[in-house]
This record gives C-alpha cells, structure tokens and sequence, in this order.
C-alpha cells in the first residue's frame, strides 16, 4: 500500500512538474487533471522524509500528494499511511512527512493518535478544528507560540488574546500540550 502511495505521488509530480497542460495523468489512484499555467500557485512548506525538502509552489485545489510529489517525492521509508495525502492544502501549510521514529504527532500537524490536538504542534488549519477557534484566534494561538515557546500548561492557553476561561473550556477536551 504505501509503495503504491509513494509511486502515485511520484506519477502525480511528473504530472506536476513536466506535463504542465490539462491532458489527464494517470496515476496509482487514478485518473488526475493536471494544473493548468492558469492556475493560482501558493506556496507550502515541506519536509521531513522528501527528495527535496523546502517551499514548493502548488495551485489552487492542491492536496498533501501534490506537496510531496513538487518536493520530489516520497524517500524509502517515508510513513505515507500516517498521514492523510488527500487533505487539501493552503497558503503557507507545513507539510511534514514522517519516517521511522518520527513524532507521528506532529508529522500529522499535531492530530495524536488519542484524538486529541496538541496546541504545540498543530498548525493554523488544524486549531480551527477546535471548539470556539476561528482563523484569527488559530494565528494567534501560533503567533503566541513562536514568540513565547512551547505552551507548557493547557492554562498556558489564556495568555493568547481572545482565550477566555469560557473559550478554554469549551477546547480542554480536544487538545493536549506535549
């Protein structure tokens, strides 16, 4: 399975990368359009268990295969089925691809295995999964941490501007800090 993952991503980043028209690639998933020149490009970061690890461009309707694959691909080990490679991407995502011995938590953004979301280690897009967060209180919360360090405590929370005890308590159930 994961060798067939790690060859659709590579098939997907040929498609990506030579075969710039709209002409079908065909892929271990199947059948993908390719992006036209048309397309509005953003940047992602990636890294981790990839060729090429770094900011790659992706157009709009991009997924974590696309990322991966305009890195250069997938590296022999890589933990492909610990992540979701069909999630679509955003401006400025960081895209961490694991390997043996690597944090699956943070690999997938900070979702742990237990459900829980670890405010050190998720971005932006996954802290809006949270109850009460939005967007703006999710760059906070990520703005707070690269300015101050790790958030020690779940109370740690109530330094960000715009957490409340109320709003704290509607999201102590769904994060964790390690």
């Amino acid at each position: 399975m994961a060798l067939g993952l790690i060859l659709a991503a590579v098939l997907v980043g040929a498609g990506l990368g030579a075969n710039r028209d709209t002409a079908p690639v065909q892929t271990a998933l199947g059948s993908v359009e390719s992006p036209s020149l048309d397309a509005p490009a953003f940047p992602v970061y990636v890294s981790g268990w990839v060729a090429t690890p770094g900011v790659v461009e992706v157009t709009d309707g991009a997924i974590v295969a696309d990322a991966v694959a305009a890195a250069g691909g997938a590296l022999d080990g890589a933990l492909l089925d610990e992540i979701n490679l069909a999630r679509p991407l955003v401006e400025g995502d960081h895209v961490q691809i694991p390997g043996p011995g690597d944090s699956i938590a943070a690999a997938t953004g900070g979702e742990g295995d237990d459900g829980l979301i670890s405010v050190n280690q998720a971005d932006a897009s996954i802290l809006e999964d949270l109850p009460g967060v939005g967007p703006v209180l999710a760059e906070r919360i990520v703005a707070h941490r690269e300015a101050n360090g790790r958030f020690e405590t779940v109370e740690d929370l109530l330094e960000v501007p715009g957490i409340g005890e109320a709003k704290l308590a509607a999201m102590r159930d769904s994060i964790t800090v390690p």
